[in-house]
């Protein structure tokens, strides 16, 4: 059992908690018992489960199990109240984009927010999503938690030259579709017929100039009260679910 802070492995776990270092050794950490079971079903290449015997008390079939004292898990932990059960994964090798619908994020900033549109994607059996140089990491510890395990299903592409990539994908076929409130036409008025990208901008500023200029169609949700704007998960919901509503009758 590990009890001390300067254990090797422990540094190493710790470090996980920055960005530059998941970046530089591919692999982030899931906390909580459902988010490890989900990680072993899914056959994520998890690297080590970490485990405090005085917060977790079940069994776990797995053979890389490092044990911690309570106090060593709660230094590690990103949790107020740990379960006592971690894993450490490595980042999954990025797959081609593929499909009829691809969704994009344009400077999306918090990690809440990025963590449910990953968790309504997969909801709504889209498996692609493209993050703009820009957008918070995929694999911060509270867009993990908030995607309840979708992070292991969705192919998700980070640090994407936003403008480059979307004209490669009109070359084959995809038409921009932009939430804009200088749209002419509602959500529901798409019939999705046609491959698509969907683009959701930042929380603040939505998609920019730039992007905004490469639209094939450009389209708004029904604003009906005074507040400005929806935020961007639920934006990113409505239209996902609109391309379900279509497709699925």
């Amino acid at each position: 059992m590990i009890t001390s802070k300067t254990n090797e492995f422990i540094k190493h776990v710790k470090s996980l908690h920055q960005k530059k270092y998941r970046d530089e050794y591919k692999e982030f950490f899931v906390e909580g018992k459902k988010l490890v079971i989900e990680a072993i079903e899914e056959k994520m290449n998890i690297i080590k489960i970490i485990i405090c015997k005085e917060l977790f008390e079940d069994n776990i079939d797995f053979k890389d199990i490092e044990f911690v004292d309570k106090k060593i898990f709660e230094y590690i932990s990103d949790t107020k109240t740990p379960q006592g059960i971690m894993a450490i994964i490595k980042v999954q090798e990025i797959q081609k984009v593929k499909g009829d619908t691809i969704f994009a994020l344009d400077n999306i900033q918090d990690p809440g927010n990025l963590g449910t549109i990953i968790r309504t994607l997969d909801c709504a059996g889209i498996n692609n999503l493209l993050l703009s140089n820009g957008t918070v990491d995929c694999y911060n510890p509270k867009t993990v938690r908030s995607t309840m395990g979708a992070i292991y299903r969705v192919n998700v592409q980070e640090n994407v030259d936003l403008k480059f990539k979307l004209n490669e994908l009109k070359k084959e076929g995809y038409k921009i579709i932009i939430t804009s409130l200088d749209a002419n036409i509602y959500h529901y008025d798409l019939d999705f017929k046609d491959k698509c990208v969907i683009v959701i901008g930042n929380e603040a500023n939505g998609v920019s100039k730039e992007i905004q200029s490469m639209a094939d169609v450009k389209v708004k949700i029904p604003m009906l009260g005074r507040t400005e704007s929806l935020n961007a998960s639920v934006a990113a919901s409505l239209m996902a679910y609109e391309r379900v509503r279509k497709n699925y009758k």
